[in-house]
């Protein structure tokens, strides 16, 4: 009989291995759950934060424009980046600026242009003078875009600038240029016609993730 209750009984050892395991998993279904609300609760303020940027009212009048790059389309700006240029170059016929800076690299090796030398191209197309505009053409990131220009306007003596994307990017962009130490930089934001605020705004809660974490970290 006693043989019998050891094979086909629950020993102890079992019920307490059983028990630590149903524990072990809800501990761990527990964390889950609350970093999946945290990650909720992130992305809604980081979207609340991201939807407050808006243009510097009044704007003041600045030493430079600094239009942040985006993708080209081949030879010629994406539509989206045109936008970009547009406002800019309203800004700059209102005389808010005299010297603009145009930013990024190359989107592909196989591109004749990179970022820069396509805005470059765009806004000599339209009447800017040459001599107006500084390019920079190596940035590959928002970060770099302004940290590449900080040293452009450091060179030539450029102290205030207003900075010229579009309202979705203006909150990380505001941020970084106060990291790197700009001399109250302004925001110039045009809102979009042509991207998908769904898509883009969603890569830009991921991308201001991205910039906290690094602000923290590093």
């Amino acid at each position: 009989m006693d043989w019998y209750v050891y094979e086909r009984g629950s020993s102890p050892i079992r019920r307490v291995t059983r028990k630590r395991g149903f524990w072990s998993k809800r501990f761990w279904l527990i964390i889950l759950a609350a970093l999946v609300i945290m990650g909720l609760l992130w992305g809604a303020f980081a979207l609340w934060n991201i939807n407050r940027a808006a243009t510097t009212n009044p704007m003041n009048q600045a030493d430079a424009g600094i239009i942040l790059g985006m993708s080209m389309w081949g030879d010629e700006p994406s539509p989206g980046l045109q936008e970009r240029l547009d406002y800019g170059l309203k800004l700059y016929q209102a005389g808010k600026f005299s010297h603009i800076i145009v930013t990024g690299g190359l989107d592909q090796a196989d591109l004749q242009y990179t970022e820069a030398q396509g805005m470059r191209n765009y806004l000599v197309k339209q009447g800017v003078p040459d001599s107006a505009i500084y390019m920079e053409n190596k940035a590959t990131s928002t970060y770099e875009n302004l940290l590449f220009s900080k040293e452009i306007m450091n060179r030539e003596g450029l102290s205030t600038a207003i900075i010229i994307t579009h309202t979705y990017h203006g909150r990380r962009a505001q941020e970084i240029a106060d990291e790197l130490g700009y001399n109250n930089p302004e925001l110039g934001l045009t809102d979009s016609q042509v991207l998908s605020m769904a898509r883009h705004k969603t890569r830009e809660v991921l991308a201001y993730t991205k910039w906290k974490l690094q602000q923290l970290f590093l």
